[in-house]
């Protein structure tokens, strides 16, 4: 687990039961949540182990993907496609209070696992599920990435260089976002169970997921009826906002946009009659030049040190922020809490520092968490089911 309680606080979800059928990234992810929040996460695996043991790995059966997103788990291996292994993971789902799974639709219904089943047999259990593009229709069948919601979504049409290609996120933003809405959906079903005695279905889609994480941009496209268009790193009605500037040891991220925070950043560079300057009096005049404004800023910062210019802009309430690689993100720098970082083992490899549970509970902290060796838990976890 990833945080743990004082003597007179349980975790808030100690005594409940996940059992994940789970691979990759987003059911996996959202397991981990409810694991660090005290839950006991049974994590069902093929022979063969969670394809994200070793995605892009072949050093050990714990690759980067898998050691994100599994630590503090119980692994069980077993065969769903013999009837052995179907009735045992019936008997485990049947004694948990949440059941997850991002099976491609339809194979989970095979196995005699779907939701329609087991919530007929058990009415308290919730049961959460992700697809890449839901669960009925023509689209239903196709295989559901990260990459393809966020191609379809119309995300990438707003990622990139006006005039370039479109570009994906960095890092598998739409997987990230659907196992957090995967985690709020179930923490809202366990809520209502309190309150009704009934669990039910949370539904989550790649596709719904990344639709509705550009909410701002849709309401810009129906307000304005203009299509949003890709601008880079510049918010495209806003200026300066969200502009990289290069400065004397690296580059920094800058929004300036209000009428006081541009005057406060004039007053920084040592430039106060910029504000009196008919290109960038206004907002409005500011975007039309916003190419001769940043080659200003440009000039300027050149000469000034990032972090110096990050304090002074932030001392005065203007939002700017050091651009760091990963190397230079430290506990207790910028406002990361400083036990954000928990340690991660897994067999005789090094320990690797990684971040856990990005929340602060009163009464909690963070601990370190173990990775679960493919099956390690199968005899233990199964003779429960005997007692």
């Amino acid at each position: 687990m990833s945080i743990s309680n004082n003597e007179n606080s349980p975790l808030p979800l100690s005594g409940l039961r996940v059992i994940e059928f789970g691979q990759f990234i987003a059911v996996p992810a959202a397991a981990q949540v409810l694991a660090d929040l005290g839950a006991d996460v049974i994590k069902i695996e093929a022979p063969s182990g969670d394809p994200a043991r070793h995605s892009g790995w072949t050093s050990d059966l714990a690759g980067p993907m898998f050691t994100a997103y599994n630590r503090g788990k119980r692994s069980v291996v077993l065969d769903l496609r013999s009837e052995l292994g179907r009735d045992n993971a019936l008997k485990l789902a049947l004694s948990a209070d949440v059941v997850l799974q991002n099976a491609r639709p339809a194979s989970m219904e095979k196995q005699g696992l779907g939701s329609a089943r087991l919530l007929a047999l058990a009415p308290r259990l919730v049961y959460g599920q992700v697809s890449g593009f839901g669960r009925s229709g023509l689209a239903s069948t196709r295989p559901g990435l990260d990459i393809a919601a966020q191609a379809e979504s119309g995300m990438m049409s707003l990622n990139g260089e006006s005039g370039r290609d479109p570009l994906r996120v960095g890092f598998t933003v739409v997987d990230t976002l659907a196992s957090q809405t995967l985690t709020n959906g179930v923490l809202a079903a366990l809520l209502r169970r309190v309150r009704t005695g009934k669990g039910g279905l949370v539904d989550v889609s790649l596709i719904d997921v990344a639709v509705a994480s550009i909410s701002n941009a849709w309401a810009e496209y129906r307000l304005s009826d203009v299509m949003p268009l890709r601008k880079g790193n510049g918010q495209p009605s806003m200026a300066p906002a969200a502009d990289v500037l290069n400065t004397q040891d690296g580059q920094v991220v800058l929004s300036a946009y209000t009428q006081d925070h541009f005057s406060k950043l004039c007053q920084v560079i040592g430039k106060p009659e910029l504000i009196m300057d008919p290109r960038f009096s206004n907002n409005q005049a500011r975007v039309k030049h916003r190419v001769e404004l940043l080659q200003i800023l440009g000039d300027l910062l050149k000469k000034m040190p990032s972090e110096t210019f990050c304090e002074l802009l932030n001392q005065g309430g203007v939002v700017a922020g050091v651009v760091r690689n990963m190397a230079q993100v430290k506990p207790g720098q910028a406002g990361v809490s400083d036990d954000l970082f928990v340690e991660v083992v897994s067999g005789q490899r090094k320990a690797v520092f990684i971040p856990g549970l990005p929340m602060n509970l009163d009464g909690f902290c963070r601990v370190p968490g173990r990775l679960p060796d493919l099956g390690e838990h199968t005899d233990e976890v199964l003779s429960e089911l005997q007692s």
